[in-house]
């Protein structure tokens, strides 16, 4: 923290000494500065079958939370900007849930604490052909939100995750987009009040990612994250992949798309114990443009990931993605169970008049055994309105399966969770 308060004050520093002398730099900070605002209210209403410590089930939670995210984003000077942004998250009505560090552990837990934190704060460089540097607070993600298998800001939550870096990204190759990252901290979703390690990890961790796209109808992407906590040894890894993804048109209305990665994982740092993973992903679908006033798209995909898991510390794990994302929405799976995971699901997208109506179906197993854990049905409906303003409604349902193992082992899998959201968004 203190670092990014010294690139601050060290900036601002410049630009008073410059003041007198050059007001392209005020008007790069002040003309050609840009603020930014998002409001984001939400309802949360869950009802978790899983156990309190005195044997009774969980009461049910409901959480009524606004997000304001206001910052400022200045102009560049001779390459050099700045953006800072200030996140608030605010009880509004209900509070009858456990955010993870409010100790009302009676409730069902949705992980939005109360608190203002300093979300973003970095100095971007941009002075050297084809790379941006960055330096500070910042949000660090690879692929399309929410879709962040292994760096994400858990966009869903209400306080984003995000890290103390520094970037770099270069795109001085042709087709190629080189991203490195050393991350010295990792602020999480929990909050500054939350006890550690969930509050953050101390990190000396590496992010490299490169991807390609000059092939025909199919991008790759190559990465490997080298993550070293200090304070959470047994989440130290390195994972290294490779991923192919693409579509391929059959017809003007008719796109299959595709998508095949594999990836292994060890421990890594000082991690105890012995780690050897793999995650395995494959996708095939079809994307259909009827290119009437109704149905803008429709999008039907079939998928298979696989997180393997041989009992106990020995499983793939994901620990900085935007896991929400990944097997299902009910949020059963945001840390692999020491059995593994496969997760066989298919899915629905489909645009009408502008709106957006996803429908998924998981089937859940272990990959320790082959038992089951459970099944999943998750429903979002969502519209965007004069480009500033979002409306939706999601659903999310677990349906534990009970057989013996499954109840031995798994306490939470083996209970019905189910979870609705109304939320309306603001954005300037």
């Amino acid at each position: 923290m203190r670092k990014i308060y010294c690139y601050f004050f060290l900036y601002f520093v410049a630009l008073s000494s410059h003041a007198t002398t050059d007001d392209s730099l005020w008007n790069a900070v002040l003309k050609n500065g840009k603020p930014h605002l998002v409001l984001r209210y939400r309802f949360e209403h869950v009802d978790d079958n899983a156990l309190q410590g005195s044997g009774t089930t969980l009461d049910q939670a409901n959480a009524s939370t606004l997000r304001t995210l206001f910052g400022y984003e200045t102009g560049s000077f001779h390459g050099l900007s700045a953006t800072l942004d200030v996140e608030n998250v605010l009880d509004i009505g209900n509070d009858e849930f456990n955010d993870g560090s409010n100790g009302k552990t009676r409730y069902a837990t949705v992980v939005d604490p109360s608190g203002t934190e300093l979300e973003q704060g970095f100095l971007q460089f941009t002075g050297i052909k084809d790379t941006v540097i960055k330096g500070g607070r910042q949000y660090i993600t690879y692929r399309s939100a929410p879709l962040h298998r292994y760096i994400g800001t858990i966009l869903w939550r209400q306080n984003w995750q995000n890290f103390d870096a520094i970037t770099l990204v270069n795109k001085s190759l042709p087709d190629t987009t080189i991203n490195y990252a050393y991350a010295w901290n990792v602020n999480r979703i929990f909050g500054h009040d939350a006890p550690e390690p969930l509050s953050h990890f101390e990190s000396n961790s590496h992010f490299i990612n490169v991807k390609y796209n000059g092939l025909s109808n199919v991008d790759v992407e190559g990465y490997s994250y080298l993550l070293d906590f200090n304070n959470a040894a047994a989440f130290s890894t390195q994972t290294y992949g490779l991923r192919l993804s693409g579509g391929y048109p059959l017809h003007e209305k008719y796109t299959v798309l595709y998508a095949l990665e594999y990836a292994k994982q060890s421990d890594y740092a000082d991690n105890t114990a012995n780690i050897n993973a793999d995650y395995f992903f494959g996708e095939a679908g079809i994307k259909f443009k009827p290119n009437n006033d109704i149905i803008n798209a429709l999008i039907l995909k079939f998928n298979f990931e696989l997180l393997s898991g041989d009992g106990g510390a020995d499983r793939f794990v994901t620990i900085l993605g935007t896991n929400h994302a990944f097997q299902g929405w009910a949020d059963r799976f945001l840390i692999t169970p020491g059995d593994g995971i496969e997760d066989i699901y298919g899915s629905l997208i489909v645009k009408i008049k502008g709106a957006d109506f996803v429908a998924v179906y998981h089937d859940f197993s272990s990959d320790n055994d082959s038992y089951d854990y459970g099944s999943e049905i998750d429903l979002l409906l969502s519209k965007v309105f004069q480009q500033r303003y979002t409306l939706g409604v999601k659903y999310s349902n677990y349906d534990a399966d009970t057989n013996a193992i499954n109840s031995i082992r798994n306490a939470l899998l083996s209970a019905d969770k189910s979870i609705f959201w109304a939320f309306v968004q603001f954005k300037y």
